[in-house]
């Protein structure tokens, strides 16, 4: 076992002891995140030269698994950090500042959020209503961010909006706001079915005289093209992944429980205990690969960007996000009425509701209409495993 996973696995003893509090009373996961940076995790993705150890997504990935064996929202909560601290290493070297920032983060474990949805577009990354406006050698912004999920929680966090007031609403910018900068105005509450530590609140976003060296060089296209789409389908994927991986883990110590106290005879579950395993394997296959064809495309623009890659990466999410509830919904039929229950050893509840929020979080429809958008232009041919 490597030391990136044994640290992940101290964070995840103190993520489970505070998990169903975390549910109960919809609160950030405090305890699990300060684990986080007192083991240093926050800033494993910045590069050596800048403090960190840069870390790849499979590592990130593999901490993601383990946290969210313990506690979703916690897991949820770096995994939505890490998405961002990508877009910052991806596309801020060009940057004194933002080399600066890279330093601080791996000094200070800074925590980073994201505030791309806004009121009036929904859940549409690539359009904004906002936009930054320039005074000189600074900026002010202004945002209704329907959802900055752990916002109040957050020393930076990195929001996207027009590039200038008249620019169109998908010629964007990503800005890194640090937490003196900005004020927050709660304009919803995060009372939900599950993944309720996450905390998404819905905010206005005010800051003003930030300096413009704050905003990312690159076009925000090319940061969600690139780092962000990958980063994210691949991680949250990672996240659902362990909590099915939870869930079936129940399932098959109740199943064994049944086959010792009746020696002799094949427990009612065992056959759906083997097909529930047979279907987190090929999940498993699937956001491997994933990750695999991510890192070996690294440095290559034109993959990272193209049609076939972002084909690939919104199949795994629409797949992983389809197959995690499928497999939690499994695990509970096989568990029966001591997974229904609370405070059993074989409880459910949590990981089912905390799950159906996969198939949400971009909504799978959006997904693949957007798949199938990009299907009509796509050439055909390829390579049994090439992207």
């Amino acid at each position: 076992m490597n030391a990136l996973v044994l640290r992940a696995k101290r964070v995840a003893v103190i993520a489970a002891a505070h998990a169903d509090e975390v549910d109960r009373q919809a609160r950030f996961p405090a305890e699990a995140v300060a684990a986080l940076k007192a083991e240093r995790l926050l800033g494993i993705q910045i590069p050596m030269q800048f403090g960190g150890e840069s870390a790849g997504l499979s590592q990130i990935a593999e901490v993601c698994f383990t946290l969210s064996q313990a506690c979703s929202a916690a897991a949820m909560v770096f995994a939505m950090h890490q998405i961002k601290v990508a877009s910052l290493v991806s596309h801020g070297l060009d940057s004194d500042w933002h080399c600066s920032l890279m330093e601080q983060v791996a000094r200070e474990q800074l925590l980073f959020a994201s505030a791309t949805t806004e009121g009036g577009i929904g859940g549409d990354l690539r359009n904004s209503l906002c936009a930054v406006e320039t005074v000189g050698d600074v900026f002010h912004f202004s945002k209704d961010a329907t959802v900055i999920s752990y916002g109040a929680h957050a020393d930076v966090i990195l929001a996207t909006g027009r590039r200038h007031p008249d620019a169109a609403s998908s010629d964007q910018v990503l800005v890194a706001l640090m937490r003196g900068q900005m004020s927050l105005e709660r304009t919803s509450t995060w009372d939900t079915l599950g993944m309720r530590g996450t905390c998404s609140d819905g905010f206005k976003l005010e800051a003003r005289d930030v300096p413009v060296a704050q905003i990312l060089p690159k076009p925000f296209a090319e940061i969600a093209a690139q780092s962000m789409l990958a980063s994210s389908h691949l991680l949250w994927s990672s996240v659902w992944f362990g909590i099915a991986s939870y869930a079936l883990d129940r399932a098959r110590a109740y199943v064994q429980g049944e086959a010792r106290r009746r020696p002799g005879q094949v427990p009612p579950g065992a056959l759906r205990l083997a097909e529930a395993a047979n279907e987190l394997q090929a999940m498993k296959g699937t956001v491997v690969a994933g990750l695999q064809l991510f890192e070996r495309a690294q440095g290559d623009a034109d993959e990272l960007g193209s049609i076939g890659f972002a084909v690939m990466l919104n199949n795994v999410k629409t797949t992983i996000s389809a197959k995690s509830v499928d497999i939690v919904q499994r695990a509970l039929g096989i568990v029966g009425l001591s997974g229904y229950k609370n405070g059993t050893p074989f409880s459910l509840g949590r990981p089912l509701r905390d799950v159906m929020s996969a198939p949400l979080m971009i909504n799978n429809d959006r997904i693949l209409s957007n798949t199938a958008n990009l299907l009509l232009v796509q050439k055909g041919g390829g390579q049994l495993l090439s992207a």
